[in-house]
């Protein structure tokens, strides 16, 4: 057999990082993990080829090519899926869908000759036996979920890994909470699923064998779900595998913000390079909180929470949320103002959508508020059912607070203050790479000679370099961010 994995291109937006992309020569922010796993989970004599449209294209001989178009997607990816099955539909070629996109809404989806959804562990095996005896159903699915330890180490080498900005890998699946609007538990179940101590370390040796040094994305969900075993196996076990190869990689991943509460965790995780964190805060109005279920926000200063986590070490990007049911009228105000007051740079605000078979979604179906048409993108402006807040002035309001917080002058105070609050770790390098240095020259001259509010950079340039010399890399990195947002909310 000919297979070839396609993976849908992702549209601009503030988790695409594109804009920010070109300064460090990339294509894409991570490569598709789960179609290089499903490709590791097909026969091993089979001929496999990637696609990953966020980085080359799409030519109908490699199409042509293939016996069969494995397609993996998300909501988001929905306008670009479309039209890689109507292609393949042009040219004869037989798609296998999967997915959380396919997962939860393949009713959608013409022209899909196999659906193979859920967890791949255990449907995709189905599959390759019925189509070995030539008796492939259109359909298959699961409710059971799979001991994620059995799970095969992906086929990187499928990458072209020089136009990444990180790779990632995957420890864990399934999340503890049940945030109403979160369809993580619906895939995933609320009983989180680990790889075993040797599992992890032996991707990342795969890794570290093969070259590649820097950023690594742990996808998690929520990374802490399992605090014991992080705790007494894998933290302690990585931090002397990173001392023994002189820390190669630096980490990136979610959690929930109660990591404030746990010191020991907090420090063993700092110490294993987990450098990069991204939290669901979502609001801070505790009706709100109380309405998504988002019980572990709730009976704290959630700013002090994040001050917590960057006083430690841990560089906090965070989502936010508008359109709750019990959002009062200065939701606004009050989200611009905890953005302004936590020094998070990379804050992600969006309105509330329903995905496809969440708590949320049944419920607004049985109030008959939904709509259809979500791109996927909560960060377009669009929402999928109809909120109790006046639409225009939701939209109004959204769009002020994306105006407010991009801003030059909002964006670099509020570098500034993470930097205040930040503490280096023991284990970050001071030198810059060669990387760092042309990121850097470009920077120059697209922030700070093109750039309106060139101003604001180059007071933070100044302030970092000489107040904060050791973060000043890092304050240079949350510049480049700035940048990319910035170009994103001119759009909304």
């Amino acid at each position: 057999m000919k297979i070839l994995l396609v993976y849908p291109e992702t549209p601009s937006t503030f988790w695409s990082f594109k804009d920010a992309l070109k300064f460090v020569s990339k294509r894409s922010a991570e490569p598709p993990l789960g179609l290089i796993t499903v490709a590791a989970m097909l026969p091993q004599e089979w001929q496999k080829k990637l696609i990953d449209l966020n980085v080359t294209t799409l030519d109908d001989n490699d199409l042509l090519w293939a016996d069969f178009v494995f397609l993996g997607a998300m909501n988001v990816h929905t306008h670009s899926v479309k039209e890689i099955i109507k292609r393949c539909n042009r040219l004869s070629v037989k798609i296998v869908a999967g997915g959380p996109l396919f997962t939860t809404q393949y009713q959608d989806f013409l022209g899909i000759d196999y659906f193979v959804l859920n967890e791949a562990e255990i449907t995709l095996p189905q599959f390759l036996r019925d189509l070995e005896k030539g008796t492939p159903k259109h359909l298959y699915t699961t409710d059971e979920f799979p001991d994620i330890s059995l799970a095969p180490m992906p086929m990187w080498e499928l990458l072209d890994r020089k136009k990444y900005a990180s790779l990632s890998l995957q420890y864990s699946r399934g999340c503890p909470y049940d945030c109403e609007f979160c369809s993580i538990t619906m895939l995933n179940g609320r009983i989180p699923r680990t790889k075993t101590k040797e599992q992890f370390l032996g991707e990342l040796n795969k890794l570290y064998g093969s070259g590649y040094r820097g950023a690594v994305s742990v996808v998690d969900d929520n990374f802490i779900g399992n605090k014991r075993k992080l705790k007494e196996e894998i933290l302690p076990a990585l931090i002397e595998w990173l001392k023994e190869r002189k820390y190669p990689f630096h980490f990136l991943t979610e959690v929930s913000i109660n990591l404030a509460d746990d010191e020991e965790l907090m420090n063993l995780m700092v110490k294993a390079a987990f450098h990069s964190i991204f939290v669901g805060i979502e609001t801070p109005n505790n009706d709100s909180l109380t309405e998504c279920g988002k019980a572990q926000n709730q009976r704290r200063d959630l700013v002090l929470s994040v001050k917590k986590l960057q006083q430690h070490g841990m560089v906090v990007s965070a989502g936010f949320i508008i359109g709750f049911d019990n959002d009062p009228p200065d939701i606004f105000n009050q989200q611009i103002n905890f953005i302004r007051k936590s020094g998070i740079a990379a804050a992600m605000v969006g309105l509330l959508n329903a995905p496809s078979g969440t708590h949320l979604f049944n419920r607004l179906k049985k109030e008959n508020r939904l709509l259809d048409g979500w791109s996927g993108n909560n960060m377009d402006g669009a929402t999928n059912f109809i909120p109790k807040m006046n639409y225009s002035d939701l939209i109004a309001g959204y769009s002020k607070i994306i105006r407010t917080i991009y801003s030059p002058q909002e964006y670099y105070k509020r570098v500034k203050l993470f930097l205040k609050e930040y503490t280096v770790p023991s284990w970050k390098s001071q030198m810059l790479t060669f990387t760092e240095i042309k990121a850097f020259v470009k920077l120059l001259w697209l922030i700070g000679v093109l750039e309106e509010g060139r101003k604001y950079f180059w007071q933070t340039l100044v302030f970092s370099f000489f107040k904060y010399p050791k973060k000043f890399s890092l304050a240079m990195t949350l510049v480049v961010y700035g940048y990319h947002f910035r170009r994103i909310a001119a759009t909304i």
